[in-house]
């Protein structure tokens, strides 16, 4: 019996020429576009990953810087003991913190005083709130028009307090009545991605409750105004609306990622007051929700130690960003890490026998901060165990095995979480008992990922809801959105390879024994992994990231950091240095600018280096910080402006006018194509 194959080639033989070449013609089109889905599939997942490696990059920096000044607030040494006014900028970094009684925050909340002028035009609030003011709110921000009086923002806050402090730190809620509960993640401050799961699933409501799970504000320029729309929908439903906590209710993750920046810009008035009110709130936020006695939502994870019971009677209003310090006449020191909802306090602490029971509810209190620290920064992993969170700073990876015993031991079948940029919107884990739930859509850039609600009734079973809230990604080609977001990524890994500029060096070196300074392309692609430890396609990358090559196809690689060009003073190392630290030196600039003025005196701008030289474990002299405040100080008026100094040490590429262009750009279609067109570019 003749095979198949034969059969079919034999077939094809006895056709006419022109059924044959179409045939061949059709081989080829079906080679190239499979090529074609490979290649723009492998670009994709570098983007992404590019992405998701940035993220670790920089997430890390507020944790460990937080967990550096508290433990310099409690533990510097005789031998290496700061400047007093270096003490004085770490303490009030707490006193911004001090926990007042509740009649002093009471006074705080004070609305009374404040006057609404005639000519605002803006929403007007009256307590308590009706469907219709909340609604009208929503449309008022929908539409653009005039923020929210500061007055009424006072009030409905006041109001938002009272009903918190009722709730308990988990809520729990059931389908029967309404058939149907949503679950929404992280939002970020993207208003537009709330508007849009509000139209496509319409406002919360008596047969419409939601579920928001935390990381309401931050890194979006419309924070204050979600949540003012979700305070406003709790108050008018508060059986009908919960929100759970995330990592970024948090005072000092706002400092990095830009809350405390937009609330004191929109409010210059009011603002101070406003973001230590919100302070207070988000302490008060439950920790958790429980849908039909089964389903887990909370914002980041769990862990090995996780338990329910414990977590029902916590304080959680107590368990903030603070330190503690004893003062025990102690014959032997006890070490602990004392964990607050930003990250790992060192905290140190000694006892003897009579201190017994005082370090007894010490050791009690480290427990609950561990417990309350795994819910907001933990994240899911595909082998069994539990491990710190290396990359967070805070939290642990727990795996399947963890998942497995805390449903059996609570009698639950799954777990919503939140806290990861998932390119779907979601994903399923440990064997789809853990589903991990992004609302923020356009994430990184527009394109990068889609954002998902989750829909919950009677059966438990999860109906996914995907969406991209950009009307851009709409008008956008594949082939455009897949540049736009790769091009996006590419400046961003640029960033990345910048901020490791010296050990880059010293890899290269190791490969040019003759000091040429030249490497070849699988030298260079091995050196740059040898560094990043990216993973990425580092060949492959090698024409959009390396332009400056020798004709022999040798990479010149003191060119290639040539490329990169820094707007600043020609200090290079200091350079490198706030380069890869400027989120950190960010986060010191806002604690030290205690008037939020947006200015800083010179003396403060020393002591900021000073404080950050400390943390860092280098030296940085005085001549250099010096000569690098002249350099910022370009009106000479004796201070410095923090927006201004960030800008000046921006990282610019030579050549990526065009990344550069779309970073920001939010044009139409046809702008995007007359650029791709462009033989300049």
């Amino acid at each position: 019996m003749p095979g198949a194959t034969s059969v079919r080639l034999r077939h094809l033989c006895l056709q006419p020429a022109p059924y044959i070449s179409a045939i061949r013609a059709a081989v080829l089109i079906q080679r190239w576009y499979r090529q074609y889905v490979a290649r723009t599939e492998m670009r994709r997942r570098y983007t992404w990953h590019i992405f998701q490696s940035n993220t670790s990059f920089f997430t890390l920096l507020p944790l460990s810087f937080h967990s550096f000044i508290t433990s310099s607030a409690t533990s510097w040494t005789i031998s290496h003991r700061p400047a007093q006014n270096v003490r004085n900028l770490i303490s009030h970094i707490f006193r911004e913190n001090d926990v007042c009684w509740d009649s002093e925050w009471e006074r705080y909340f004070c609305y009374k005083n404040i006057e609404v002028p005639e000519v605002y035009s803006g929403p007007h609030l009256t307590f308590p709130l009706t469907v219709e003011q909340a609604v009208g709110l929503l449309e008022a921000f929908r539409n653009k028009k005039q923020q929210l009086h500061s007055r009424y923002v006072l009030e409905l806050l006041l109001e938002t307090w009272k009903l918190l402090r009722m709730l308990p730190n988990i809520n729990r809620i059931s389908t029967c009545h309404s058939k149907e509960v949503t679950i929404c993640g992280d939002l970020h401050g993207q208003l537009e991605d709330l508007l849009l799961i509000f139209y496509k699933n319409g406002t919360p409501s008596l047969e419409k409750p939601y579920v928001f799970n935390g990381d309401f504000v931050d890194r979006g320029k419309d924070s204050i105004e979600i949540l003012l729309i979700l305070f406003s929908f709790m108050l008018v439903y508060p059986c009908d609306v919960y929100l759970n906590r995330g990592n970024h209710e948090d005072h000092i993750i706002n400092l990095r990622y830009g809350f405390t920046k937009e609330v004191l810009t929109k409010y210059k008035i009011h603002g101070k007051r406003i973001l230590k009110l919100l302070q207070k709130i988000f302490s008060w936020l439950p920790l958790a929700t429980i849908i039909d006695q089964k389903v887990l939502v909370l914002h980041g994870g769990i862990s090995d130690t996780t338990d329910l019971s414990v977590l029902t009677k916590v304080n959680r209003h107590n368990v903030r960003n603070f330190y503690v310090s004893l003062n025990l006449d102690l014959s032997t020191a006890f070490t602990f890490t004392l964990c607050s909802v930003a990250g790992p306090v060192c905290f140190s602490a000694a006892a003897s026998e009579e201190e017994g029971p005082h370090l007894f509810l010490v050791i009690k209190s480290l427990f609950v901060c561990l417990q309350i620290l795994d819910l907001l920064w933990s994240d899911p992993m595909n082998q069994d165990g539990c491990m710190p969170n290396e990359v967070r700073g805070g939290g642990c990876y727990w795996g399947p095995d963890v998942t497995e015993d805390f449903l059996n031991r609570h009698n639950m079948q799954l777990i919503i979480r939140s806290h990861e940029c998932k390119q779907e919107g979601y994903e399923f884990c440990h064997n789809r008992k853990v589903l991990t739930l992004f609302s923020a859509s356009n994430y990184y850039d527009v394109g990068s990922n889609r954002g998902a609600y989750v829909k919950l009734g009677p059966d438990l079973v999860p109906y996914m809801v995907q969406y991209q809230a950009s009307s851009m990604t709409r008008e956008l080609t594949a082939r455009q959105s897949v540049g736009r977001t790769e091009r996006s990524a590419l400046k961003v890994l640029r960033e990345q390879l910048f901020a490791h500029k010296s050990d880059l060096l010293c890899a290269f070196k190791k490969f040019d024994t003759k000091n040429t300074g030249l490497v070849s392309l699988i030298d260079w692609a091995s050196a740059v992994e040898s560094v990043m430890h990216l993973n990425l396609p580092w060949r492959m990358l090698r024409c959009q990231l390396v332009t400056c090559k020798t004709s022999d196809g040798m990479i010149d690689y003191y060119d290639w950091f040539n490329e990169l060009a820094i707007k600043g003073p020609n200090t290079d190392s200091l350079l490198e240095t706030l380069y890869r630290h400027r989120s950190t030196l960010e986060t010191i600039f806002r604690i030290v600018d205690t008037d939020n003025s947006g200015f800083i005196s010179m003396e403060d701008f020393r002591q900021t280096w000073k404080l950050l030289s400390v943390y860092l474990k280098m030296e940085i002299t005085d001549e250099d910080i010096s000569n690098l405040a002249e350099t910022i100080d370009s009106n000479h008026d004796g201070s410095i402006d923090i927006d201004e100094f960030m800008e000046a040490f921006r990282l610019t590429d030579k050549k990526s006018r065009l990344e550069r262009g779309r970073s920001m750009f939010m044009g139409t279609t046809s702008d995007l194509t007359k650029l791709e067109s462009d033989p300049n570019v």
